[in-house]
């Protein structure tokens, strides 16, 4: 019997299912101990430097003015990271804040677009438009104010963002912790409630899906395939979910082939659905055991490692064309692709 469902025949691959299933986990690996760092990502010195100037420049946080906070943003725009990790907000919620609290429009947009832009040059000075300068006033404005009043009561069933170890006692808090540190306990329970690392993955979880994507372009290029890479939220005609990769073209697709990575096994399951989606539109039409186009599904990550059930769909759904990082190089040589190859 062959070892991989995409060597089996249709027949084979329902008799021995499970087998197949066993076979796939076993070329599932996860790499989520390690995350790429990425464009933009801030060092701890250059963090812990941007805190010491935001402490200076406050007086050891018992003067946290609008005048001195902002200018310490323009002057090294990293503390604007830090006053926003003190803070314990996204920017779209820091921007949502602000255009409550003032007169200020502020967009999340401009948020994300201004967070992202801190990182890239963290210690480069700006001199900002007016109406940049405005809309940064009005998020240090909320800040200011936010960290020097503390964390308001609420019912009992509720916990409010601003309780935390620094932050619940408004400025008097903020230099207690700056001035004997915090608690490792306290330290522990935030980090629990908030997630280690969770903000970067966040802002590089296109990158950590790319990789996938990056494996199987480098496959059908070294085969000489031709491909239309779709992008992100495009629109493709005929497809109310845009495939990741369409062979040759968008015009005439032969083969579609979905590049999905994911470490959560309910994460994985909504892949697997759509995936199967992309096989029904497949047959949607044809006649009995004929399709459109073939579907191939190249998964990676421990989340599609978990659930039995849902692999055993994905690999009937597909015909056994699932691969791994471990069996990309044979994909060209077990699917149609086989049929678009100019290079060997």
């Amino acid at each position: 019997m062959p070892k991989y469902p995409f060597e089996a025949s249709p027949e084979e691959l329902q008799a021995n299912a499970d087998t197949y299933v066993d076979s796939v986990f076993s070329c599932l690996t996860s790499a989520f101990l390690e995350l790429p760092k990425g464009p933009g990502f801030i060092e701890y010195g250059a963090f812990e430097q941007a805190y010491e100037t935001l402490k200076r420049e406050s007086a050891g946080f018992s003067n946290m003015s609008l005048e001195k906070i902002l200018n310490a943003v323009l002057a090294e725009p990293i503390t604007f990271i830090v006053l926003r990790t003190m803070l314990g907000f996204t920017p779209p919620e820091w921007a949502y804040l602000a255009t409550q609290d003032t007169s200020t429009a502020v967009t999340q947009g401009f948020a994300r677009t201004w967070d992202r832009k801190v990182r890239m040059a963290p210690l480069e000075p700006v001199k900002p438009a007016e109406k940049t300068r405005a809309r940064l006033e009005a998020l240090v404005r909320v800040a200011c104010r936010m960290l020097t009043d503390g964390a308001p009561k609420v019912k009992p069933d509720r916990i409010h963002r601003l309780d935390k170890a620094d932050t619940k006692e408004g400025a008097q808090g903020i230099r207690t912790a700056a001035g004997i540190g915090v608690p490792y306990a306290m330290l522990l329970y935030e980090r629990f409630l908030g997630r280690p690392f969770a903000g970067h993955r966040d802002s590089i979880s296109e990158m950590i899906g790319d990789s996938l994507e990056s494996a199987v372009e480098d496959v059908l290029t070294q085969a000489g395939v031709s491909f239309r890479k779709t992008k992100r939220a495009e629109r493709i005609s005929g497809f109310d979910q845009v495939p990741d990769f369409l062979i040759p073209s968008e015009y005439n697709p032969k083969v579609i082939i979905e590049a999905k990575l994911t470490e959560d096994d309910g994460t994985a399951r909504d892949k697997v659905t759509r995936i199967q989606h992309l096989c029904e539109l497949s047959r949607k039409g044809m006649p009995a055991g004929r399709v459109k186009y073939e579907v191939i599904a190249c998964i990676a990550g421990r989340g599609f490692g978990v659930r039995r059930e849902d692999m055993k769909k994905l690999l009937l759904a597909t015909g056994g064309k699932v691969f791994t990082p471990k069996t990309l190089n044979r994909m060209v040589e077990h699917t149609r692709l086989k049929e678009f190859r100019t290079r060997q």
